[in-house]
């Protein structure tokens, strides 16, 4: 893997106008805790529909991550709950912990063309957090976890309905996200994709080329205020 201190939009990047960004630790860092929050709460709910202690909850949300992609999918497929009733415990976060990043507000407002929010959350989720973040009106739609038929990410045909719902040409698009796993429908449909978070060797630089239309990424507004060269 190449480490590279000049701008990465030449080439790779030069050609996007179309900017897809999940938002759990990928526009916030997972150390203000939100992402730690709905875990806990989605473990509550699990305790209490199926009387067991927090170990018990872990267990069974693990089989159903495994077996169907999210909790809540899973939930839907074997329980037969309604979406809402799972999702209402996003009413119960506390956003508060969210703060805007100046840096970040200002590259994301200075990226050309459309950006969108893909995320497994709800369109609820992502109201509330990205006002709070600064970015509130800095995006083109939001696509949740409803929009997708409960289908979530990494499943293709969650891709393939935003892909169609929003008109994407995915030649055109850049894609980035926390978790790898994410990103390998985007690079098959031939999207550029970014990998973004954890922690960086010191000395390293900010990026890394992991092969063309392809970065590791651990400062995101600093790489994509790099953009404008």
């Amino acid at each position: 893997m190449l480490c590279h201190p000049a701008p990465p939009h030449r080439p790779g990047l030069a050609d996007v106008d179309t900017w897809i960004l999940d938002l759990d630790d990928t526009l916030y860092p997972p150390a203000n805790g939100l992402a730690e929050q709905m875990k806990a709460k989605i473990r509550e709910y699990l305790s209490e529909y199926f009387g067991t202690d927090d170990a018990g909850a872990r267990r069974i949300q693990a089989e159903l991550i495994a077996a169907h992609g999210t909790t809540l999918r899973g939930l839907m497929t074997t329980e037969g709950l309604d979406a809402h009733d799972v999702l209402a415990f996003e009413h119960r976060l506390d956003y508060s912990v969210l703060r805007p990043d100046a840096r970040l507000v200002d590259a994301i407002a200075a990226l050309p063309g459309r950006k969108f929010v893909f995320t497994n959350g709800s369109a609820y989720h992502a109201e509330q957090a990205l006002p709070r973040l600064g970015l509130g009106e800095h995006f083109d739609g939001v696509f949740d976890i409803l929009a997708g038929q409960l289908i979530p990410k990494p499943y293709p045909e969650s891709y393939r309905r935003f892909v169609e719902q929003f008109s994407i040409d995915p030649a055109r698009a850049a894609f980035f996200d926390d978790l790898a796993v994410n990103l390998t429908v985007p690079e098959q449909l031939g999207m550029a994709t970014v990998l973004v978070g954890g922690e960086a060797a010191p000395g390293t630089a900010q990026y890394q080329v992991l092969a063309p239309r392809r970065w590791r990424v651990w400062d995101l507004p600093a790489f994509l205020l790099s953009l404008g060269g």
